[in-house]
């Protein structure tokens, strides 16, 4: 019975021994293949803000900011909700250590039209971060009317150094220079090859000033839209022509710009925030590290 008890005590310690050495080269493996994961990505501390189009909230952004920690680009990602009087809730807290953080922003009035509001707003949110985190530079992602909230936000506070400056941008569906059935009809406008639009509505004609805000400031441009290749030349909501004007917008004075249009179904207004190519290609842009 002894020897019997002796085994089986054995065994116990055998076991526990084997478990504990799987542990930890299961955690090494881990490690090891996060940092390969990371080994493909800058090392940067400057966070990258993604905002909503109308109508929408931090879900719209879900898929995209998955994407972006599915890749290992980070694991830091925070909300920021504003207020419909334009506080800023912080929801989570940055690492002091924290790689390529993501901020969703999130705004309670998300059908708001008066864009001077939402560019305050966006400001807002900018000026909660720097007290938070002393942040110096940020990258920001929008889609749809987002962004055309952030490019008066950048006619109206982009040259004040006093605050975070543009480091890199992406624009999906931009709705720079109207949406379609709302102040532009189907294939009614088109663009020239600087982006110059045979009709300008409203406040495009003011959003002109943009190139000598964007002049000398670096910033790098991706431009993503969607044809759903049915003869309208948009995706269903937004024109081309609407989403490429903003190249006449910045003129030459960004550091680089690029246009990438998507084709298809998939490249529906609302299904190219939900595109893993187009994930893949702002990924690619914002946060891979580039060839010496």
């Amino acid at each position: 019975m002894r020897k019997l008890w002796i085994w089986v005590i054995c065994i116990i310690v055998i076991v526990i021994i084997a478990a504990v050495i799987t542990i930890k080269m299961f955690t090494q493996n881990q490690s090891a293949m996060e940092k390969s994961g990371h080994s493909n990505f800058v090392n940067s501390q400057i966070p990258t803000l993604f905002l909503h189009g109308y109508g929408g909230s931090a879900d719209s952004e879900k898929f995209m900011v998955k994407q972006a920690k599915q890749n290992g680009v980070t694991k830091d990602v925070i909300t920021a909700i504003v207020s419909k009087n334009g506080d800023v809730e912080l929801q989570g807290k940055l690492k002091t250590d924290t790689t390529n953080p993501i901020i969703q922003i999130e705004l309670a009035n998300n059908k708001q039209g008066d864009l001077d509001e939402n560019a305050k707003w966006f400001k807002n949110v900018l000026t909660k971060l720097q007290s938070e985190y002393d942040i110096n530079k940020f990258n920001f992602v929008g889609h749809s009317m987002g962004n055309l909230s952030f490019a008066q936000y950048m006619l109206t506070y982009g040259n004040d150094s006093s605050l975070p400056q543009l480091n890199k941008q992406v624009n999906i569906a931009g709705t720079y220079n109207g949406v379609l059935n709302m102040n532009e009809k189907v294939n009614e406008i088109s663009v020239d090859a600087n982006g110059k639009p045979s009709r300008m509505n409203p406040p495009y004609q003011e959003l002109q000033q943009l190139e000598d805000v964007y002049n000398g400031k670096n910033v790098d441009v991706l431009n993503i839209f969607g044809d759903l290749k049915d003869g309208t030349y948009s995706d269903g909501r937004v024109s081309n022509s609407s989403s490429k004007s903003l190249k006449y917008l910045l003129g030459d004075s960004p550091e680089s710009y690029r246009e990438s249009k998507y084709e298809g179904k998939s490249a529906q207004h609302s299904q190219l925030h939900e595109n893993r190519e187009v994930a893949k290609e702002f990924i690619e842009f914002l946060w891979g590290k580039q060839d010496d």
